[in-house]
């Protein structure tokens, strides 16, 4: 079995080195063949020429970006890249930070045995963040479940049989969220208990300002679904509310118009042509360790 393993980086190197270090640990006594893609989104900081500790891995090699364009299009880059260049089986997307932990990789072989040819996704059990991150998380999933009807407990973490990675090559709303292109295109999931691991080196990068742009992505791949469903939220409040209509009543009147908007605005970050264009966005390719 050949498993490619996924990972984006923008300037944290000192990160990513520790990420493959532990790795290439973990893998060495499994039964497949691991390889690595790493995808420098335009990093400003200067990248290694060489990487140590890569005797485990079959391969590993590092895509250049050419301009910046954010961690979840990275991962759609990189899946073109690994479906149109390289054999493989299954491929595991993960941060590069150590908020994906690697021990974990052991888990998705497990459920391989039992579920061969479905995509498993990390869902998260534990969480490492501090409360007011976690309460918005939370809140975020209930927003995101009540106007799209999906609940949506993973992230970039998963691993993807060569079929599913086909689907979401293809479909543009991976171009806009990761995570809500999986959950749309793949309902037939099993799951994998996912412990939210502490960074390698520095705090998180995800700002509060991130969180709700990467809440909105998500739920904008289900826009038709949202709109339907706010439609109905805003007539039913009407007809509650009728006799009470105030500028205090009006108020969730006007967020549900608001978050509308926002969720059709974020939509338009969905695009078919620039996925498939993706690859030339590729300046060039690294091969550290060839097969």
């Amino acid at each position: 079995m050949k498993i490619t393993i996924l990972t984006p980086v923008y300037n944290d190197w000192k990160s990513a080195s520790k990420l493959i270090e532990e790795i290439n640990t973990i893998v060495k006594d499994l039964d497949a063949e691991f390889s690595l893609v790493i995808v420098n989104d335009a990093s400003t900081e200067e990248k290694p020429t060489s990487i140590s500790n890569t005797e485990n891995l079959l391969s590993v090699e590092i895509l250049n970006i050419r301009n910046n364009q954010g961690h979840g299009r990275c991962i759609a880059t990189g899946l073109k890249h690994i479906f149109q260049n390289k054999e493989f089986d299954y491929v595991i997307p993960m941060d590069s930070d150590g908020e994906d932990r690697p021990e974990e990789i052991k888990s998705f072989l497990e459920y391989i045995k039992y579920d061969e040819g479905k995509p498993i996704v990390g869902e998260r059990v534990k969480r490492s963040e501090n409360f007011i991150f976690k309460t918005c998380y939370h809140l975020h999933k209930i927003i995101t479940y009540v106007f799209t009807g999906h609940s949506i407990k993973f992230g970039n973490y998963t691993c993807l049989p060569k079929s599913t990675i086909e689907k979401l090559i293809n479909d543009k709303s991976t171009w806009c969220s990761f995570s809500g292109a999986l959950a749309k295109l793949e309902k037939d999931r099993s799951t994998s208990p996912s412990e939210r691991g502490t960074r390698y080196f520095g705090p998180s990068k995800m700002s509060f300002k991130n969180l709700i742009k990467h809440s909105l992505a998500i739920i904008a791949v289900f826009k038709s679904t949202v709109i339907i469903r706010s439609i109905l939220f805003y007539a039913i409040y009407l007809i509650l509310m009728a006799d009470y209509i105030s500028v205090v009543t009006a108020i969730p009147l006007a967020l549900i118009i608001a978050f509308g908007l926002s969720v059709v605005m974020i939509g338009r970050r969905e695009n078919l042509e620039e996925l498939n264009n993706s690859l030339n966005n590729i300046e060039s390719i690294d091969n550290i360790k060839s097969s």
